[in-house]
């Protein structure tokens, strides 16, 4: 695989009620949640380097190291951003951030490691099978 450093996307969501700490926790306030917003950058991550995989080949997440840094309201935008900063065999890591149109809300960093569907499946299938 030849994934590029530098190599980068971005994805949107508009905060709803459901993507909100108060969806899953009703005494909880109504902000965007840390998981959904470590989802999005996930979802960028993946999206940066799939262009430059095989076919039948995905990335996984392995590692994600990040700062929720400010609450966001429903009905803002959060844009997350992940860019390629180093490649070491079929490991990728990113370093991520998300704003929300008003201010930087995360950052860290983030790890995907390169996989074969047919032989990842496999292997799921067999951990299945000893369960």
């Amino acid at each position: 695989m030849n994934v590029p450093l530098g190599a980068s996307a971005t994805e949107s969501v508009v905060v709803t009620r459901e993507l909100t700490v108060a969806h899953f926790a009703a005494h909880m306030p109504e902000v965007y949640g840390t998981p959904l917003m470590i989802y999005l950058m996930e979802f960028a991550s993946a999206r940066a380097v799939a262009p430059f995989l095989p076919d039948g080949w995905v990335s996984v997440g392995t590692e994600v190291n990040v700062k929720h840094l400010a609450a966001t309201p429903i009905g803002l935008t959060v844009t997350a951003t992940a860019t390629v900063t180093a490649v070491s065999g079929r490991l990728v890591s990113f370093a991520v951030r998300a704003h929300d149109g008003v201010e930087l809300i995360g950052e860290g960093t983030h790890a995907r490691a390169l996989v074969d569907m047919a032989r990842f499946n496999a292997r799921v299938a067999s951990k299945r099978g000893q369960a």
